[in-house]
């Protein structure tokens, strides 16, 4: 599941001779930064290349995109300070935005950010935060996100976070301070190994043992956190490197031969006129749609108004095909999606995997999951085709190409009056599945029900918010009661499933994109592991709204002790025991202590005044939503079942 651009270490061509002359295929076949550099001039201007999500590699002298002129601070022979060589580096990326927490080891990259005055320093409570906020900016933007922090327990910090990138393929640079490298080996006051602490859990890291490699470790980190399948790169930079003078070659070339090598090729046109051809022959095609659409979004819809297939997305793609067309969207599908997404995928013929990696929360028991299906599988990552399901036809290449590709062949076909494809009457079936199993609650009293919650900020917002979650029965309901138009707007932990995560993404979200609506909607369990996040909301005046849906419960685990363990409380109450009439803690204190807005809402009737005042209210606000902790979240498949082991009814008050 990536959401980048395939590449080949040559100039490639298509085998179709329509799509070699096509410029809108090999407008991206390029890469951001020359591959056959210069000697260093004298001069001190040099290039600042573009930053984009690209790993496609044109002929060696072939440059595309227009380059800015990059002025440095320093003159070109003057010598300079390791850390002024790494902050000049990240300026060189494209980078406006950091996410730092200083300490002893990289307390000379900060004093280097002060010197700055291109980079912004938005500093977080806690390197767990900063690592947060890092991923909710590249999240919201599809641009690498950066966090800094310092060696030992401030590296350890960024663990979750780094795990958190990797497995939903955010493209993150982050780097950590280290002790001088004489000291490196004897356990010294804060030493951490950090780069074999995270070696599993990231893409690729660096340990820098030589200042002069600054220039070229940063931009290779940039390259490979944005090329192919997006992930977290680390940089571990000790701190004698910070400190050392040097004079800066910033036209090393990148030693990347064998990741190169390895970069997927622009996929084959006679495996794209299969996929169509496949596409022709069958009745009840559906797409399964991952995060490995969100760069394709465009693409996607018009693969869809060609073919007529619906569309049933992942956690991770929700957005990068509408959620509000009634005719083709099929929501979520999995543990938790929609019964008619999950319908579709059961009695579908042929099945289209597009940018997605087959996870076990979406197809629950493998052998039943779409076993009438031939399936098509194409991703970015060669590892993810056939890891998990045996696909009919797959193409490892990138998912914008593909669906160009594809979109191409069926232009030509319906020029040619061939693209006849009718899947009106699958589609009716569909429908009729929607109608007799909607998304749906229960009122009970005046209780407010959290799915109506999101249901109103929906029609408040218009759906046009960034929504950021934490993890558990919110995160679900959020997932499946506000309808995503657009990628980037839902920015949530789904592989790792971090608690804590939606606070510091919504910070990163609102520095990438100060324009748009940023709502944290957050359960208060998830809400309090990051709550120290709200002095930084606060102090750099971000306005985040945070909607906690307060059941004073671990939700989701109380509801799996509801469905299979009697109802028999494990710690799972989050209030305090001696005082259950009150609400504990109050999370209204924790925005006083912050000088952020707050209420509280417990009655239904009350609730659309209160969200309404909340996205109205300039700047941060917290609004202290007191759901009931019955609720559960449905449909829901459970694990390691199949579509025939869906449940549709019942909450905490009945006994199982």
């Amino acid at each position: 599941m990536a959401a980048a651009t395939p590449a080949s270490s040559s100039s490639t061509v298509w085998k179709r001779s329509s799509f070699s002359n096509s410029p809108k295929l090999l407008s991206r076949f390029t890469v951001p930064f020359p591959h056959n550099p210069q000697k260093p001039t004298a001069g001190v201007i040099s290039r600042r290349r573009p930053l984009q999500i690209s790993n496609v590699l044109s002929a060696p002298r072939e440059q595309v995109h227009p380059e800015e002129a990059f002025v440095s601070r320093f003159a070109a022979d003057e010598p300079r300070k390791g850390c002024d060589v790494l902050v000049e580096a990240l300026e060189r990326e494209g980078v406006t935005d950091v996410f730092a927490y200083p300490g002893g080891a990289s307390m000379e990259i900060h004093q280097a950010l002060t010197r700055s005055k291109i980079i912004r320093n938005v500093l977080p409570r806690h390197e767990q935060g900063g690592v947060f906020a890092a991923e909710g900016y590249a999240r919201a933007s599809g641009l690498p996100g950066v966090c800094i922090a310092t060696s030992g327990p401030g590296a350890t910090n960024l663990v979750s976070g780094l795990a958190d990138a990797l497995l939903d393929s955010v493209p993150l640079v982050a780097i950590t301070g280290q002790v001088p490298r004489r000291m490196i080996g004897t356990d010294a006051f804060q030493e951490t190994p950090i780069v074999e602490v995270t070696r599993s859990i990231t893409k690729h890291n660096y340990l820098v043992l030589d200042v002069e490699d600054i220039p070229r470790v940063v931009k290779e980190a940039f390259f490979i956190a944005r090329s192919g399948r997006p992930g977290p790169v680390l940089i571990d930079v000790p701190k004698d490197i910070q400190q050392q003078m040097v004079v800066p070659n910033w036209n090393q070339p990148m030693r990347l031969a064998g990741y190169l090598s390895r970069l997927p090729r622009p996929p084959s046109a006679m495996l794209l006129e299969q996929i169509v051809r496949l596409v022709s022959e069958s009745k009840r095609p559906v797409l399964y749609v991952g995060g490995g659409c969100l760069n394709s979004s465009e693409e996607l819809r018009r693969f869809v108004e060609l073919t007529g297939i619906p569309v049933a997305s992942t956690l991770m793609g929700l957005g990068s095909y509408p959620c509000s067309d009634e005719e083709f969207a099929l929501q979520m599908l999995g543990m938790h999606g929609t019964v008619y997404a999950n319908y579709a995928v059961d009695k579908s013929d042929l099945l289209l995997a597009f940018g997605v990696r087959f996870d076990d929360r979406v197809t629950g028991k493998l052998e039943a999951f779409a076993s009438r299906a031939k399936i098509v599988h194409i991703d970015i990552d060669s590892a993810e085709i056939g890891k998990n399901k045996q696909p009919h036809v797959s193409i490892c290449a990138d998912m914008k190409l593909a669906l160009q590709g594809l979109n191409l062949i069926l232009e030509d076909m319906l020029k040619e009056g061939k693209n006849n494809v009718d899947f009106s009457a699958w589609r009716q079936e569909l429908k009729e599945q929607k109608m007799n199993f909607p998304l749906s609650f229960k009122t009970f009293e005046d209780a407010i029900p959290p799915q109506y919650a999101i249901q109103v900020l929906d029609e408040l917002t218009g759906g046009n918010a960034i929504i950021s979650t934490g993890v558990g029965q919110h995160q679900m309901w959020a997932a499946q009661f506000y309808k995503y138009n657009k990628p980037r707007q839902w920015l949530t932990s789904g592989g790792l499933g971090a608690m804590g995560f939606g606070l510091p993404a919504a910070i990163g979200a609102a520095v990438a994109r100060p324009d748009a609506v940023v709502v944290d909607i957050d359960g208060d369990g998830s809400f309090i592991m990051n709550v120290q996040e709200l002095a930084t909301i606060r102090v750099e005046n971000l306005p985040v709204k945070i909607m906690l849906l307060n059941n004073q419960h671990l939700g989701m685990v109380v509801q799996w002790e509801d469905r299979f363990y009697k109802s028999n409380r494990a710690h799972t109450y989050l209030g305090n025991p001696s005082k259950e009439s009150e609400i504990f803690p109050d999370m209204l204190k924790f925005a006083e202590a912050c000088d952020i807005p707050a209420a509280r809402v417990t009655k239904k009737d009350d609730l659309r005044a209160a969200i309404q005042k909340m996205l109205d209210t300039p700047g941060p606000y917290l609004l202290d939503v007191i759901v009931p902790h019955q609720e559960h979240v449905l449909p829901m498949i459970p694990s390691g079942g199949a579509f025939k082991d869906v449940i549709t009814e019942g909450d905490g008050r009945i006994k199982y």
